[in-house]
Parts: structure tokens; sequence; C-alpha cells
């Protein structure tokens, strides 16, 4: 796991010290992201789907009440029992008390991004409760000991190689076996007592249908559909802001998913819940954990509208080169910079300055939150409430100070410009984050202003 104790520059410099694996991370995540390119262009009516969808879910926040009432309404008339958590903790505890209910404490999960927010597995792992990931990416995470580093490729950090060494350790394959198609199997043979065994499934939910009481369950791997149909108990946990209103609204979501994700038109399982089977129970918790505070929070409410789909990830430039794990959040990259601070501002204070502000995140965004804006905005919240660093605090108050006095600002300048040309380990050091990873520039023989004079003609 990381190392709490470092901020994102710290852990992405611990990720940056392996610089093939920083290259193969770029390249890969780049190469699915021209996957959505092409996918997204394929539709002429790509922008108005996104537009639809952007609306859609804009009505949701706006009547957020309304639907979360009428879609409990629904579910209960369709035999589910529903449940409602204020916090992680009231979930962790609203699904212990289901597995204490029938006496078991062993549990099966698809892929939950909501139960990775809520630490579940941890929580599971201190009350003596065995978890089994059956989502391929997250067992392998599983079996490290790690979390998620992508909400879509949970273990796109790691090398087959690496895979190879965690199955031989605790699935017993042949030591120096990297073949994915061998290792695929070895899980699939692996998970499959699992799934016949145990009594428990928990999945998460994509999208929950108001008008109908209905959810649905996206995943390429079958692993969701297998674990609810073989279990007795079927746990669905979701963030109230999962919630659609009519199911005819269903397909332009569907639409926008995949193809923002991975590049493909639909995914493999798109499966929809409405009522447990004979003789099963079907559970849906429906969890808050800060996303009413978020509501209210003008400037990024428009956060909530997130489908999970990671193509601001998959675009980032920031985190493609510095890895999921140097968020120190479940969600990462764009996204997850501006839903961590609404948990909480301390801990999280680093992660909207781990951004160029280029916009990537936003162009790519099928429901068109303006996430950009939004990690700007953060950053004059977090610095306005006092969350910034005292470097950095003095440093901004020398720049203000320097950039609003026109001849501190040009003493400055010719500071700077001799002393890069005449004493360059001054800048060139450790002390200065540029220089890290970049050679500094060769200093320009005279300011622009100098040069303006200079080369200035006289009006006709």
């Amino acid at each position: 796991m990381h190392n709490e104790s470092k901020d994102h520059a710290g852990l992405a410099e611990d990720f940056n010290k392996d610089e093939r694996r920083v290259e193969w991370h770029d390249e890969t995540l780049w190469w699915v992201r021209q996957k959505r390119d092409k996918a997204a262009n394929g539709i002429a009516e790509w922008e108005q789907l996104r537009e639809a969808a952007s609306q859609i879910k804009n009505n949701v926040l706006s009547n957020l009440a309304a639907y979360l009432l009428q879609f409990e309404e629904k579910a209960i008339a369709n035999g589910v029992i529903v449940h409602w958590a204020a916090d992680a903790n009231e979930h962790n505890q609203i699904v212990h008390s289901i597995l204490k209910k029938h006496g078991l404490n062993k549990i099966i999960k698809s892929k939950s991004m909501l139960t990775e927010e809520c630490h579940l597995n941890e929580y599971f792992k201190h009350q003596g409760v065995e978890v089994i990931d059956t989502d391929l990416g997250e067992r392998i995470v599983q079996l490290a000991g790690e979390a998620p580093s992508h909400i879509v490729l949970p273990c796109i950090h790691k090398k087959k190689e690496e895979i190879g060494e965690l199955f031989h350790e605790h699935l017993g394959t042949p030591k120096g076996n990297a073949d994915p198609q061998f290792l695929t199997n070895a899980a699939r043979l692996h998970l499959r007592d699992k799934f016949l065994t145990r009594k428990v499934a928990l999945t998460g939910v994509n999208f929950a249908i108001a008008e109908t009481g209905e959810f649905v369950v996206c995943t390429n791997e079958g692993n969701a559909d297998m674990g609810a149909h073989l279990a007795d108990v079927h746990i669905a946990c979701m963030g109230i802001e999962k919630i659609i209103p009519q199911r005819k609204h269903l397909g332009y979501f569907l639409r926008l998913l995949a193809r923002s994700a991975t590049g493909q038109p639909i995914t493999t399982y798109s499966s929809h819940f409405k009522q447990p089977r004979k003789g099963q129970e079907l559970h849906i918790v429906l969890v808050d954990n800060g996303r009413s505070r978020q509501l209210g929070r003008a400037d990024f409410r428009n956060s909530l509208k997130c489908i999970r789909c990671g193509a601001c990830m998959n675009t980032c430039p920031v985190y493609r080169r510095s890895g999921g794990h140097s968020y120190h959040t479940a969600i990462a990259g764009p996204i997850g910079s501006i839903l961590a601070p609404n948990l909480d501002m301390t801990k999280y204070a680093d992660l909207p300055f781990a951004s160029t502000l280029c916009g990537s995140c936003t162009n790519v965004c099928p429901v068109k939150i303006d996430i950009h804006e939004q990690l700007y905005k953060w950053r004059q919240v977090l610095v306005k409430e006092g969350h910034a660093p005292a470097v950095k605090k003095m440093g901004m108050q020398g720049m203000t100070f320097t950039l609003s006095n026109p001849s501190i600002y040009h003493i400055a300048g010719k500071a700077g410009r001799w002393m890069m040309k005449n004493i360059p380990f001054v800048v060139s050091n450790k002390m200065n984050p540029w220089f890290k990873q970049r050679e500094m520039p060769e200093p320009p023989a005279n300011s622009f202003t100098e040069w303006y004079k200079k080369n200035r003609k006289p009006t006709p």
C-alpha cells in the first residue's frame, strides 16, 4: 500500500522512479483514450447524447429527494429490502448486519467503487469476514494487498510478470508463467469455487431507475451476474446520485458509458435487477457519505453527475504519469480530485493542485462535468480555508508582491537571468521542483520589455 504520510507529489515521485513503468502506463492509457475518440467519432449524434445525459442529470440533482423516495417505493413494491446509510461507517454496518442475520462470515463482491470509498474490505478484515473480489483486476490488487489504481482498469499499474508472481504465490500457478490467457484461466478456476459456495454476493450499481425501482449493473466479465444469480442473498450498494428518472433515459447513458470508458459500443453485460427470485433476498443500500453536502455546494454539485467511466483519467497527463495510487483516495484522477476534498479538505487538500488545468478531462466527460473549472475553484476554497502549505503561501505572497510592483519585477527578472547564466546551481538543484524532471532553459539575453524598447518603431 502507499505511504499515507506522503502527498500526491511525493507519491508521484515514488511512481516515477520506475521510468519504464511510467512510459507504458502513459502509453496504455492514451491508447484507451484514442479508442474512446474513435468510438465517439463513430456516432454523429455524440454531442447531442452528451448534452441530453447532462440535462437528465441536472434534472436528477434538482429533484434528488423526490426521485429517491419514488425509487424506494417502487423497489419495496418489487420485494426489495431498502436501507439508507448516512455515511461509510453506517454502510459497512448495514452490510455486516445482513451477514450476521444469516449467520455468515463469507461474501463475494463484484466491482463497486462505493465499497472502496467506504473501505468495506478493510472493515470486514477487522470483523473476521472473508471478502473475495471477483472482478479479475480487483482480485489481482486484492491479492497484492493494494487498492485499485483506476476505476475501470483496477490493476493497470501492474506488469503481467508481477501478476504471474502473485498467482504463483497465492494460486499455485507455475513460477515464471506470465501468459495472460493462462493466468486468466487460473483465476477463473480459482473463483468458480467461490461463486458456487458463497451464499451472499455484493454488487455495485451503475444506474437506478426511479420509475421502476430497478437497477442496472454493467460489467465485461459477467462476474456480477454469476454472483447475484448463484447467491441466496444479493446486496446492491449505490451512491444516491446514481438515480435516473425513467427507463427510457437509460439508453443515453449506456451508449455513452462504455464508449467513454474503453471504446466499446456497450458493456458485455448490462444486467437489470428488479426483484428477487423465489427464495432469494435482494437488498439495496442507498448511501449518502457526503453527497448531500456536495449537492449543496453550488460550484461543485455537477461532480455528482459522474457515471464512473474513467475517461478523465485516461486523458489526464498528470494521472497517466503519476499513477492512480498517488491520489491516495478511492476515486483517483481529475474526478477524484474534486470529489475527495468534499469528504475531507485537510486530508485531500493536495489533490486539486495535481493538475495542469489543461481542460482535457472536461472535453471527454460524457456528462459534461466542468472538471478543470472545479479543480481551479477548489484551489481557491482550500487556500481561503487555510489548507495551502506554508511554503506555497509564502511563495505566492512573494509573487504577488513582485508582480504588483513594476520596479521590483524588472530587478527580479534581471537577477534571475544573471543567476541562471553565471551561477546556475542556485536554481538548478533539488530545491526547485521544475528542475527535478527537466533541464532549465537557456536564459534569454534580455527581457521582453528591454527587447520591445529597443525594437519599437515610432507610430506614423
